[in-house]
């Protein structure tokens, strides 16, 4: 007779992404992006009147071709090295669950030890330039719908030649400060480790890891 088991279908990965987001970090990242479209605004209601002049060699189209190539490798060494990950989990990983546990276990470390507190600082001040990367991202929502704002900027003179270029510009430097910070952040004990990995200690990480090790976890199970 043949088995009447329901097999449950595994969630979909939007909702694997969503389930996994530290609220706590979203919201952050929500309020500077929208800080940063506020100040652009005022940017934008402070505009010139008068047209710059467009002055060539000023767009950059050349140097940024390089660095979305170079983009696009480094997301595919990513997506190799975290198996089975999905492509979105790789993005919002410094938004994750993941993450929002080790930065707390860092915070928490930081007064009992002179190393503690280094590690906190250092792991802030290379936050940082994340933080300013959403914030800038805002800032070329509004203040681009000034001509004058990208006339001379690089992928302008238009609008979403403009973004594009900041975007990539804006997503390498968050990258790169976000795979710093991975290196001084506490290690999260929650995260699952490989039979060659050891045992865990602050500062380990391994790209697989940072991406989202509550969903690997769940892979495993399967």
């Amino acid at each position: 007779m043949p088995s009447t088991a329901t097999i449950k279908p595994s969630p979909g990965r939007p909702r694997r992404v969503l389930a996994d987001l530290s609220p706590v970090l979203t919201a952050l990242v929500a309020a500077l992006f929208a800080a940063g479209m506020a100040t652009g605004g005022v940017i934008y209601a402070r505009r010139s009147p008068v047209r710059e002049a467009e002055h060539a060699g000023t767009a950059a189209w050349w140097p940024h071709l390089g660095l979305f190539l170079a983009a696009v490798a480094l997301l595919a060494v990513a997506r190799i090295r975290a198996a089975a990950a999905p492509v979105a989990l790789l993005l919002v990983a410094p938004l994750g669950r993941p993450a929002a546990r080790r930065i707390g276990r860092t915070l928490r470390a930081a007064p009992r030890s002179p190393g503690g507190l280094a590690r906190s600082v250092a792991a802030g001040v290379v936050a940082s330039a994340l933080a300013y990367s959403v914030f800038r991202a805002g800032i070329q929502v509004t203040a681009g719908l000034d001509p004058n704002f990208t006339t001379n900027a690089w992928g302008g003179p238009s609008y979403l030649g403009a973004m594009a270029c900041h975007y990539l510009d804006g997503a390498l430097i968050a990258a790169a400060s976000a795979w710093l910070a991975a290196r001084l952040l506490v290690a999260d004990e929650a995260e699952p480790l490989g039979p060659a990995a050891g045992s865990p200690r602050p500062g380990d990480d391994r790209a697989v890891d940072t991406v989202c090790a509550e969903w690997e976890a769940g892979v495993r199970r399967r």
